[in-house]
């Protein structure tokens, strides 16, 4: 049965930090880029960042460039999303997701950034 499990969300004062964790099973994660999407109230679902599986090459939404870093350790199947400077804009629920075929989606993790 595959799973993503998304854990590290919650609500933290604008310039803290955060760290998400997606543990997958259920399929060959290595061999799967990794990304991380959101989504606001009243949003679509916007990509965040995505780390591919060979190379681990990354890249980030222009919003995020600078504060938040994905990272992938295939051995633990899971994937990381460090976001730092955090700011309100950023509240929202956080998705982790396979990408290929089949893809799989997460149920999300709440990250709000209040004071």
């Amino acid at each position: 049965q595959v799973q993503l499990v998304e854990s590290g969300g919650g609500l933290v004062q604008p310039g803290g930090s955060l760290r998400l964790s997606c543990a997958a099973s259920g399929f060959t994660f290595s061999r799967y880029s990794m990304s991380w999407y959101r989504q606001a109230p009243g949003k679509e679902r916007e990509l965040v960042a995505r780390i591919t599986s060979t190379y681990y090459s990354t890249n980030y939404a222009d919003s995020v460039k600078g504060r938040f870093t994905i990272s992938r350790v295939n051995a633990e199947n899971t994937v990381y999303l460090q976001m730092n400077s955090l700011k309100p804009e950023d509240t929202a629920v956080y998705y982790c997701h396979a990408e290929g075929f089949p893809s799989y989606w997460g149920p999300g993790t709440q990250v709000t950034v209040s004071s």
